[in-house]
């Protein structure tokens, strides 16, 4: 029996869900104030149902359509293709144990053409083999910045070469983008989606 309780601590313990209770859920349409109605409204319109850490912005309706601006912008129209920028998403999520990030973007990455194997090393959080020339330069300069709050010369130098001043600003504004999101599901504790088993792991601490 002591066994049995121990082997569940230890499991909860590292386990992506084990926040405890979800602290910001959905709100219920009858309790939103206007602005949140209608700022959830012109959500729905432009990119579907509240999900994810948008149920839980709308209760800072302008912050959230400030958000949403810069989401439209690093997702969709930034200086880097999906294969690049769902990487740089995929590091930023590792960097902050964001399994529900890690999950919406998982299937984008190996969609938009990431190698998988890559991608596990990534949320296994170790450097990945076989990576392309763009990916090593992106991959130094994402986790140096992310792990070491700045940049050495060498790493800048060489990302700088490879994809010019605006995508590296592209990156920046990712990596931003994507730390301000992980920064609201881990505060809210919201689940990763039900029924999906999370593809990313916590780092014991």
């Amino acid at each position: 029996m002591i066994r049995y309780v121990l082997v569940l601590v230890f499991s909860l313990a590292f386990s992506p869900t084990a926040f405890g209770q979800e602290r910001m859920g959905p709100i219920p349409a009858e309790k939103m104030t206007d602005s949140q109605k209608k700022a959830a409204a012109d959500h729905t319109a432009a990119r579907g149902s509240l999900t994810g850490p948008w149920s839980v912005l709308v209760r800072s309706p302008e912050l959230m359509g400030r958000v949403r601006g810069l989401s439209d912008y690093v997702r969709f129209n930034s200086a880097l293709p999906p294969r690049l920028s769902e990487f740089v998403i995929l590091i930023t999520a590792r960097q902050w144990s964001q399994a529900y990030e890690w999950a919406a973007h998982y299937p984008l990455a190996v969609k938009g053409g990431l190698n998988p194997e890559i991608a596990k090393a990534i949320g296994d959080g170790r450097r990945p083999h076989g990576m392309a020339e763009d990916e090593e330069a992106l991959y130094d300069f994402c986790t140096e910045l992310l792990q070491n709050r700045s940049v050495s010369d060498a790493t800048y130098a060489r990302a700088v070469a490879k994809f010019g001043e605006r995508a590296l600003l592209d990156t920046i504004g990712l990596m931003g983008h994507y730390s301000l999101i992980g920064m609201v599901l881990n505060t809210a504790r919201t689940p990763v989606v039900p029924g999906e088993s999370p593809l990313l792991e916590r780092f014991p601490r």
